[in-house]
């Protein structure tokens, strides 16, 4: 292999950083669309019906969109090492740069970006995505990377994730990152169910399937969670190590989890404790007032007979 102005030629130049997920960021419009949808017809809710509609669809939508969004985030676990390490094959030239290891549930991401960005001619700032999913092929995808000549630090922390690998990390995330999805969306499908209960008289049913919401985010957790059984593989760039934990998405997810739990346990417990403090919140007693204060007054003639003689001025009566 040569050089052509002190550049290999096969590897390519100023690669971009993939910053956004295309679908984490169609999930997050469609929900800011429903909310702000929502806050336009605030105006016509009267009184303090307002705040409590507020406060439960606002609510519940952040609910569902977290439920959703970790879907596809790529930070259930996460970790960061500063090192100098070498940059391509068949060079003795070293790099300082931060590299970033990112876990989703579908796949991980391998961030590598240099200190400073611009180094041995060329830009550092680099975002791998390879794929784990069921329907894909991680060790293909790995092969590609090899192909295109990516830097050795993005090959080398990869390669810990192939099935080829001694570590066995690639079964392990792959299984524990499936059953979490799958839980995951077996909790979105019990929070539309709940949204519909609590739209009818039913409310203490609505709190049970909002139960069920947050113990099966909660399973999520603990089906990712499953990995940890398991050592992890070391992995070194010279003295340095990466180390990775827990990350963002998995936090929110449990903050999630439990507030469903509690405001499961709230609905359930005022239902038997004090149902008409929770028929107030759900607009419930508002609802019966307005339709007894907008009943008409009924005016009948009690004179009138089964000849049809009827005096000119009715008698009235109140309303019952």
């Amino acid at each position: 292999m040569t050089l052509f102005d002190g550049i290999y030629p096969f590897y390519p130049q100023l690669r971009k950083a993939s910053v956004f997920n295309v679908s984490t960021i169609i999930v997050i419009v469609v929900f800011l669309t429903f909310a702000c949808s929502f806050l336009l017809i605030t105006p016509g809710i009267r009184g303090r019906a307002r705040l409590y509609w507020t406060l439960r669809v606002l609510l519940s939508l952040i609910v569902g969109v977290v439920i959703v969004t970790v879907q596809f985030t790529g930070d259930w676990e996460t970790g960061w090492v500063t090192a100098n390490t070498s940059y391509k094959s068949f060079s003795q030239a070293l790099v300082n740069v931060d590299i970033g290891l990112h876990v989703g549930l579908a796949g991980v991401n391998v961030t590598l970006m240099g200190n400073p960005v611009n180094q041995v001619n060329e830009t550092i700032n680099y975002n791998e995505h390879f794929d784990w999913s069921f329907s894909a092929d991680y060790d293909h995808s790995y092969g590609e990377g090899l192909e295109k000549g990516l830097p050795n630090p993005i090959l080398y922390v990869a390669e810990k994730f192939t099935t080829q690998s001694p570590c066995n990390l690639h079964r392990q995330y792959r299984i524990s990152g499936h059953y979490a999805s799958a839980t995951l969306w077996v909790a979105f499908c019990t929070w539309l169910i709940s949204n519909m209960l609590f739209s009818m008289p039913v409310l203490v049913y609505g709190g049970y399937m909002l139960l069920i919401t947050g113990a099966f985010m909660i399973f999520s957790l603990i089906s990712f969670s499953t990995v940890r059984n398991s050592p992890m593989c070391p992995i070194h760039f010279g003295t340095a190590v990466l180390h990775i934990g827990y990350g963002g998405s998995f936090w929110l997810t449990l903050v999630i989890g439990l507030l469903c739990l509690v405001a499961g346990i709230a609905v359930v417990a005022l239902h038997y404790f004090n149902l008409d403090l929770l028929k107030t919140f759900f607009d419930l007693r508002e609802d019966k007032a307005e339709e007894y204060q907008e009943m008409t007054q009924v005016y009948v003639n009690s004179h009138c007979g089964n000849k049809g003689l009827c005096p000119s001025q009715p008698s009235k009566l109140n309303s019952i």
